[in-house]
């Protein structure tokens, strides 16, 4: 079963309507989605298909 969402802390509304998941969210989960996420803390990057070198990669 699906943990509930709160909306302000999982994600918000973006000015066209669409949610927007959040930073914190995106960790609680777990894992990358490579869907290209604005607030993606794996570093992964679309457009190469890659990820970026950062401190949350290990």
């Amino acid at each position: 079963m699906q943990a509930s969402l709160k909306e302000n802390e999982d994600f918000y509304y973006n000015q066209e309507g669409y949610r927007v998941f959040t930073e914190k969210h995106h960790l609680k989960r777990g894992y990358c989605c490579k869907s290209g996420c604005k607030h993606c803390p794996y570093g992964y990057d679309k457009k190469t298909d890659t990820f970026k070198k950062n401190n949350n990669n290990k």
